[in-house]
């Protein structure tokens, strides 16, 4: 028995309306994913969640709540950032883009942790050596090659994208 499926999507004036079975679905999606409307779709889902994200900071700083933990805490659950690697990779991000720090030792990252309520790394050069090793983390010229400035890489904010799109 065969059922029919309705997916409908709107972002801006993007508008995605798909029904039919599911074998048809699975076609319709596969053909816009090479459309530029899928895209321009995600583009604008992604925009809608970074303008939120920053509305949430917002409003908590306006009410004084513990902002920092919370915010980060909101991040890691949003983009589902399960693995402890992809929490250090959002904390970078977190703290480079968020709170504009651009020097971050381990005590910053660990504090970062612990005012979200999450268990803090431990062993923190492990994770970000690795992450460079994928190509998710670049230390910028100047900085002597020190992990505690390194920034996402274009690999690593498209590892996060990702991961908030599973």
């Amino acid at each position: 028995m065969d059922r029919t499926v309705k997916i409908s999507i709107t972002a801006g004036d993007v508008e995605i309306d798909l029904d039919g079975s599911t074998g048809e679905l699975e076609e319709m999606l596969s053909l816009l994913r090479q459309d530029d409307s899928w895209g321009l779709m995600i583009d604008r889902l992604k925009v809608a969640r970074n303008s939120a994200m920053k509305a949430a900071i917002a409003a908590a700083k306006a009410s004084g709540l513990p902002e920092r933990g919370s915010a980060f805490h909101t991040l890691v659950e949003t983009c589902s950032l399960k693995r402890k690697p992809d929490q250090v990779l959002g904390a970078i991000h977190y703290l480079r883009e968020v709170e504009g720090v651009s020097d971050s030792p381990p005590r910053v990252i660990n504090q970062l942790f612990e005012d979200a309520g999450m268990e803090s790394p431990g062993n923190l050069s492990l994770y970000l050596n690795r992450l460079r090793e994928r190509k998710f983390l670049v230390i910028p010229d100047g900085n002597e090659d020190k992990n505690r400035f390194a920034v996402l890489s274009v690999e690593g904010r498209a590892h996060l994208d990702k991961r908030s799109t599973n």
